[in-house]
């Protein structure tokens, strides 16, 4: 198990590197001069040309790479010029509204795809099994941005039970959760559909039956546990899909975390928010994929012994 950490942190190295680079080059690729976008049309040449040389536009590229890799390695990224504050303090701020909406849309996720995954794999073929393919089907096919639109038209403008925007109570925060959850709903069930009807056509579940276990002992205390990696695994890897998803959704619900936080950092091109919120992101998604694998090995003691750790 500790050479699978070590490799994985080898790749998660790689992983965030490669992520920094590429918001580097797409900002610098980006149409129009940042320091003219940030202080306006009227700005006299002086002022620009000081707003450059505070910003390090001045240097050529490979010395602009080079100061921002050194940002990067102290976690400094400046100040942002539209919140008058250091990037990765005004970053951090938003990421806890993020975090919160996130592992709210992954509960649900969970909860709900692993029940309808459950109930179709225990019967391939039913009707069961054919109305959860066809939601879930259904599920992922439905853009984030137009479900979020038709919840709040139905829960907030037709039946005036739940906000439709900001934070503060549990209640705001469903729409949203739920919003961002559906396509994850989807993905779960399938999964789950898939290893259960697998299991359940295993030797040892015939063995369990033959035990006179009822159907719900044998999916739960059977079937369910060597049915748990392969979801495990799309959990894990889904949940940093989710951060994407939540900047449309974020937006839609004016849920203040980093996705909208982005939106706005680009919009004014305020270059240090963004870099510090890319580099945020994308650690996060390195850590949950770290996690994600020691879980899988814990899970299938199978990995561990056949020498693949």
């Amino acid at each position: 198990m500790s050479r699978l950490v070590l490799k994985r942190l080898a790749v998660g190295v790689f992983v965030l590197w490669g992520a920094v680079t590429l918001m580097f080059v797409l900002l610098r690729l980006a149409p129009g001069d940042p320091a003219t976008l940030m202080l306006g049309t009227d700005a006299s040449p002086e002022q620009i040309a000081q707003m450059r040389t505070r910003l390090g536009l001045d240097q050529s590229m490979l010395q602009q790479y080079v100061n921002y890799l050194g940002q990067v390695v102290r976690l400094d990224f400046g100040d942002s010029f539209r919140f008058r504050a250091p990037a990765m303090e005004v970053v951090t701020g938003r990421l806890g509204a993020t975090i919160m909406l996130t592992a709210a849309a992954t509960v649900i996720a969970v909860v709900v795809g692993m029940a309808l995954g459950i109930a179709a794999g225990r019967r391939p073929e039913s009707r069961m099994d054919r109305a959860v393919s066809a939601l879930a089907i259904t599920f992922q096919a439905m853009p984030t941005f137009w479900v979020g639109i038709m919840l709040v038209l139905l829960f907030t403008v037709r039946l005036g039970v739940l906000p439709s925007s900001g934070t503060g109570t549990w209640r705001h925060l469903v729409l949203p959760a739920v919003s961002l959850s559906m396509p994850f709903i989807a993905i779960v069930a399938r999964i789950a559909r898939a290893s259960i009807s697998e299991s359940m056509q295993s030797g040892y579940i015939q063995t369990a039956r033959s035990k006179g276990l009822t159907e719900g002992q044998t999916v739960r205390g059977h079937a369910l546990r060597n049915s748990m990696a392969p979801v495990v695994t799309i959990v894990g890897l889904q949940i940093g899909a989710l951060l994407g998803g939540a900047v449309v959704v974020e937006n839609v619900f004016a849920w203040p975390g980093l996705g909208s936080l982005i939106v706005q950092a680009v919009a004014n091109r305020d270059y240090a928010v963004v870099q510090a919120a890319a580099l945020l992101i994308a650690g996060f998604v390195v850590v949950l994929n770290l996690l994600t694998d020691i879980s899988y090995g814990l899970i299938d003691p199978r990995i561990r012994v056949g020498g693949r750790s």
